[in-house]
């Protein structure tokens, strides 16, 4: 029997309602070094935890992409739902599909010419393969309160029908013991999560649907209310900004490689980078002008800024999350220690 360390954050932590279940973060290396295996290890935390929890596991060394296409290093591997110390056997666990980069693949995804730029020999993972197992809509897992959803970027409590948003960077900032922002969603980011690329195995959708330019939500000015009023934990905006701008200076453009998202268009406006304005349809157009941005302006050219000037200024850029509040994460983490 191994000891293993993982990261815990108590349900109702944060603002409004905070997280509505427990969350558990584990790196599949301190699972591996404690002599266990990641099915293994989800049963140990949900005994540990006992009430409703979500569990997720990463591979610090993979890369993964965000919903509107930018390449992020660190990516989950597995997911789990758990209640009363048990995590169910059928729909309580999935894996995420490892995707072999191959000519094919980037030829079909443009968007991951940034692995081929940065991260070449790196594992890449998304979401799950429904060829391997039947999977409920939205990518969800769930055992008792415990929902798990979208492939581990969203939590629920089915009591309660409470939720939040987890975005990947701001559940890497935790992985890495950095700071996050806590916050309301708002509008803007109700909005940009809808602006996705076309990916196999994605985080959200199993085939390639609502390529770049276009929106998943489809529901015009509603899409700006969607997840408006719940809590999300994500990363400082200055970390946001560094990855965007590692897309942009891959050659990516917004609108046609990656998703036409608030702070992606945002980031490019600001570095000078081009816009694929003709290739934004009209109903992105309207969930877009729902939030104040109007897509026509993208086709005017301004005095760029410097790399280091958007870092520096990119609460200021890039828009959303209501409220927010700056925390060390470990002020918000507990360091569990189980054994497997």
């Amino acid at each position: 029997m191994g000891e293993l360390i993982v990261r815990f954050i108590k349900q109702g932590t944060g603002p409004k309602q905070g997280t509505p279940i427990n969350i558990v973060f584990v790196d599949k290396n301190d699972i591996e070094a404690a002599g266990s295996n990641v099915e293994e290890a989800m049963h140990a935390i949900a005994k540990v935890v006992d009430g409703p929890v979500g569990i997720n596991v990463f591979d610090m060394n993979a890369v993964t992409t965000t919903s509107d296409g930018i390449m992020v290093e660190g990516a989950i591997i597995a997911m789990a739902a758990g209640d009363i110390g048990t995590v169910h056997k059928e729909f309580g666990i999935l894996y995420m599909e490892e995707m072999p980069v191959t000519p094919e693949l980037i030829n079909e995804e443009p968007h991951l010419l940034q692995w081929e730029m940065y991260y070449k020999g790196r594992k890449l993972f998304r979401g799950p393969n429904p060829a391997k197992k039947l999977i409920p809509v939205h990518n969800a897992v769930m055992t008792g309160r415990a929902i798990n959803n979208n492939s581990a970027t969203e939590m629920m409590n089915a009591v309660t029908m409470e939720e939040i948003l987890l975005p990947i960077l701001g559940q890497l900032q935790i992985m890495r013991d950095e700071a996050i922002v806590f916050g309301l969603t708002g509008e803007v980011i109700s909005v940009g999560i809808g602006m996705t690329v076309a990916e196999k195995f994605g985080r959200v959708f199993p085939t390639r649907q609502f390529r770049a330019g276009d929106s998943a939500h489809g529901s015009g000015e509603y899409a700006k209310t969607l997840k408006a009023n719940i809590p999300c934990i994500v990363a400082p905006k200055k970390v946001l900004a560094k990855y965007i701008l590692q897309a942009l200076k891959a050659g990516m453009i917004p609108g046609l490689h990656l998703g036409c998202s608030p702070a992606v268009l945002a980031v490019a406006k600001a570095y000078g980078s081009p816009v694929a304005v003709d290739n934004i349809t009209e109903k992105a157009r309207v969930e877009l002008k729902s939030v104040g941005i109007d897509i026509e302006r993208y086709n005017t050219v301004v005095e760029p800024m410097s790399e280091e000037k958007i870092l520096e200024e990119a609460d200021e850029i890039i828009p959303g999350v209501v409220d927010p509040v700056l925390i060390d994460s470990k002020k918000i983490v507990t360091k569990l220690k189980l054994y497997v």
